[in-house]
């Protein structure tokens, strides 16, 4: 089936000329390099790693970087179209765009020396090196303020331990951007190489979830790195929060693809389908769904894409993000249990897209701050009262 973008409200003339130009790119690639085999690859537990220099090069990593540092110095709105792509191949191939782009070169760009941007920047955009984020913890996921991996001074550098869980590219990745407290509780952003004495990354297996993802626990011990690794402009928690605002963002669009993908195969599905000598297309309930469908998926775009505009305009805010990861996400894992529920029996076979997209959705329903955290946080902002307890 050829895939078709519902665009019930004429989103698409809201865009300008570049932004249609490199959403189509990043579309013609999903469809040519990531839906053939994806699959295969997700049934298998295996990231596509072959097309990683291939996004580099359409410069699809890091879009926001400024182009003296090897980024395609893009917009944010156009970062969110890459994403929305992205997660309509998959939310595996978008997790590692937002890894990349949101959690390892936005916090070198935003904290970084002025050496450790010209070092990292252009070989990560290029997709020659690959980088992870680690901040969530064993015991420490939705609560990082309580994270007990350790950064003390030791001479000119410093001596980390700790172990970092849930860790989208840890496995294959060339650097590590992660964050540790000192000995005064104040955490700290530090770039670790792989190949760091004390420093380990094995992959966690047996997931149902984010297959063509790969995701691994982090281990220092005794990880000891010279001064010149530390991100020198961090402040606290603010700072890894911010690389999460950025990483949220991109899912934000990203859930607008996965969208696009099960509600384009439940409705050419069920027009499809004969049952009772008509297509179940044309039954009550099933037009119900589609319509329901639809528009979650309208008011996702919508929100996806005002989003995109406050950020190129300086004025979007955490909670922006917050009620757009919220509800894009909650909204395309309902349509995506909908639209299983349209396809029947074909539902739960991988030569659908939707059983593995309402599969993978369950993880980004959790990561990056689950549902009832977005929710404490708009809560609080638009309270003034907190719910998370004595700060």
């Amino acid at each position: 089936m050829k895939f078709e973008a519902l665009d019930f409200f004429e989103i698409e003339k809201s865009f300008n000329e570049e932004e249609v130009l490199i959403r189509d790119t990043a579309r013609k690639f999903v469809d040519r390099e990531i839906i053939p085999g994806i699959a295969e690859q997700w049934e298998a537990g295996e990231f596509p790693l072959d097309l990683v220099q291939k996004m580099g090069e359409l410069g699809f990593l890091g879009p926001f970087i400024p182009a003296e540092y090897g980024g395609a110095g893009c917009s944010y709105t156009i970062y969110g179209l890459i994403c929305q792509e992205m997660e309509r191949g998959d939310s595996g191939v978008r997790s590692f765009c937002s890894v990349q782009g949101s959690l390892v070169m936005y916090p070198i760009w935003k904290f970084g020396s002025e050496e450790q941007k010209k070092k990292y920047l252009p070989e990560l955009a290029a997709g020659k090196i690959i980088g992870c984020f680690g901040l969530t913890e064993p015991d420490a996921g939705s609560d990082p303020r309580s994270m007990t991996t350790s950064a003390r001074k030791d001479g000119d550098g410093w001596v980390l331990n700790g172990a970092k869980m849930w860790i989208t590219n840890g496995s294959i990745a060339d650097i590590a951007v992660v964050w540790a407290k000192d000995e005064e509780g104040i955490i700290r952003g530090f770039i670790v190489h792989r190949d760091d004495e004390g420093f380990s990354a094995p992959e966690q297996k047996h997931k149902v979830s984010l297959r063509s993802s790969v995701t691994s626990e982090l281990v220092l011990e005794d990880v000891r790195i010279s001064a010149d690794r530390e991100l020198p402009g961090t402040e606290d928690l603010k700072s890894p929060l911010m690389c999460l605002t950025s990483a949220r963002y991109g899912i934000a669009w990203g859930a607008v693809g996965v969208l696009q993908s099960v509600f384009d195969e439940a409705l050419q599905y069920s027009r499809e389908r004969i049952q009772f000598g008509r297509p179940t297309a044309s039954f009550q309930i099933t037009q119900a769904k589609l319509v329901e469908m639809a528009t979650d998926l309208t008011n996702a775009q919508m929100m996806a894409y005002r989003l995109g505009r406050l950020a190129d305009s300086g004025a979007m805010k955490y909670y922006h993000v917050s009620m757009a990861k919220r509800h894009n996400v909650n909204v395309a894992l309902e349509a995506a249990r909908k639209a299983r529920g349209i396809l029947g029996a074909n539902g739960i076979t991988l030569e659908y897209q939707t059983i593995r997209h309402m599969c993978n959705m369950e993880s980004v329903h959790t990561y990056e701050g689950t549902f009832e955290i977005h929710t404490l946080i708009l809560g609080e902002y638009l309270t003034g009262l907190s719910a998370f307890g004595n700060e």
